[in-house]
């Protein structure tokens, strides 16, 4: 018979298997965090894909910017912001991605440094407290970002925000009080004045309807309307955010993209939704895959464990 010996086990075996596993155990820790990333991300695109298939083709459901038309003088020119509705949206969903991802993972790495430091080491014991110290963290993280975020773009709004804004009256702001001084045509300022009520926090309907009136009126009677430079897709936008409908055919004319972006946009909640159901069922077997290898390392090691 061979010597019992042949059927030992070699700790050092054993040893480079725990360590096997404690890598499997954190590859599946990590393609968790990635599918949890993914599913938070999906949640938020869920609630944000209307607004944002929307603005790829060129339009919204609510006034975001103010459109200088071609029409107005330099000053005003400059008041206009230069990048589409599109492009700030994706910008912002740029950075709500890069917040989610570097809070969400930011925090683990924090809790996993503080736990190097004894003092959190034996409170992030309790799950409850290692938990609370994720929140923080997470947290923290959010607002330092957030923060850099507007102060990147705090300077290029400030101009803008300040003309259009006002208390009560419309005709305080900065918009209005220089249109009384200009000569630009009557359309060109009910044009400028609908817009910055629209886009006043909160929107004055009241200010914005006898403008957007004034507008739908000179485009029936001005034969030099056209010649103004407005732009379809904001009288669409002004219209359909006061009266659910069109009443212009110049507005009419970008139902096409309307009907277009719907359709996309239908397909795109869809989508979202199947990436948001497949990363909720993986996140939760990564999860639960990962704790089962925890644990069986777990129970190696107290074995070997003289």
């Amino acid at each position: 018979m061979p010597p019992l010996d042949e059927y030992a086990v070699n700790p050092q075996q054993i040893e480079s298997g725990v360590v096997a596993l404690k890598k499997r155990q954190r590859n599946l820790t990590l393609l968790c965090l990635t599918s949890s990333t993914i599913f938070l991300a999906s949640v938020v695109a869920l609630f944000l894909q209307h607004d944002f298939v929307y603005s790829f083709f060129g339009i919204t459901t609510e006034l975001k910017q103010l459109h200088m038309p071609m029409s107005v003088d330099a000053n005003l020119a400059e008041l206009g912001q230069h990048t589409d509705y599109f492009t700030n949206l994706l910008s912002w969903f740029g950075w709500l991605i890069l917040k989610l991802f570097v809070s969400f993972v930011g925090a683990f790495f924090v809790i996993h440094f503080l736990k190097k430091i004894r003092f959190f080491y034996t409170r992030f014991q309790s799950f409850i407290l290692k938990f609370v110290g994720w929140l923080v963290s997470f947290i923290v993280l959010w607002s330092g970002l957030t923060f850099l975020q507007y102060d990147l773009n705090d300077d290029a709004n400030n101009a803008y925000s300040e003309a259009i804004q006002y208390d009560k009256n419309i005709q305080q702001s900065e918009l209005a009080q220089y249109l009384q001084q200009t000569d630009l045509d009557e359309p060109v300022k009910a044009y400028l004045l609908a817009q910055a009520a629209l886009l006043h926090k909160p929107v004055d309907k009241d200010a914005a309807i006898p403008q957007v009136l004034a507008l739908v009126k000179a485009e029936k009677t001005d034969p030099y309307f056209i010649e103004y430079g407005f732009k379809p897709e904001q009288l669409w936008t002004m219209q359909y955010q006061l009266y659910g409908k069109t009443l212009t055919p110049m507005a009419e004319s970008v139902s096409k993209q309307v009907d277009q972006a719907e359709q996309m946009s239908d397909l795109v909640n869809i989508f979202i939704i199947a990436m948001l159901i497949l990363s909720a069922i993986l996140s939760l077997i990564l999860f639960f895959l990962s704790q089962h290898l925890k644990g069986r390392v777990l129970r190696v090691e107290q074995r070997i464990t003289p």
